[in-house]
């Protein structure tokens, strides 16, 4: 499968989910990276009018476990987020954010990955680790 029907499939398997509903876009996937970008507009942003911290770590743990569900054995393992962190850097009013996950370990059990979110300039917003763990399908 090439990487633009692999772009496809994500793009299916998303809709009508939480990720779809708040404007969260898979636009580029390697190896071992997942890059997409979230829109900062009434679905994203807090009473303040400045993209909510929630929704920044929203996109982090969902690029990471899209990354993360790249690493396994889809007929026998699902990952799982275990744990997720994440530093808010700078405030946007409007516009998009862009997200690349990366790994940091990739192991049987245990994944972490790296989120950076970043501007439309290209200015970090938020770094994110998310931990996944790996895990047997019932």
């Amino acid at each position: 499968m090439d990487k633009k029907e692999k772009l496809e499939k994500i793009k299916k398997l998303i809709q009508n989910t939480m990720i779809s509903n708040i404007g969260i876009e898979v636009i580029d996937m390697g190896d071992d990276f997942v890059c997409g970008k979230m829109p900062v507009d009434n679905r994203t942003i807090q009473s303040f009018g400045i993209l909510h911290g929630g929704a920044s770590v929203a996109l982090a743990e969902s690029l990471g476990s899209i990354a993360g569900s790249m690493k396994i054995d889809k007929n026998n393992e699902v990952v799982i987020g275990i744990e997720i962190n994440a530093n808010h850097l700078k405030s946007v009013e409007k516009g998009w954010v862009y997200g690349k996950a990366s790994p940091v370990k990739i192991g049987k059990k245990i994944q972490v990955w790296e989120i950076l979110i970043t501007d439309q300039d290209n200015k970090k917003v938020c770094i994110s680790r998310l931990t996944l763990a790996v895990v047997k399908k019932s």
